[in-house]
């Protein structure tokens, strides 16, 4: 892809774009926090797993 086709994907890809409303700013940002949530939370059942079975400070 030459760097000409690149700019003119770009500047239809911008032209097609829209801001997103309100309500529909809020509900990805509710299910981006809910999925950083989740991932947290198994991260951290992962990690006391890890250190019960391990042990503490080896």
């Amino acid at each position: 892809m030459e760097k000409s086709e690149i700019l003119r994907s770009i500047m239809r890809i911008l032209r097609l774009s829209r801001k997103p409303d309100l309500e529909e700013f809020s509900l990805s940002l509710r299910i981006c926090l809910l999925g950083i949530g989740i991932v947290g939370i198994f991260a951290f059942i992962i990690q006391l797993i890890s250190t019960l079975i391990i042990g503490f400070g080896g």
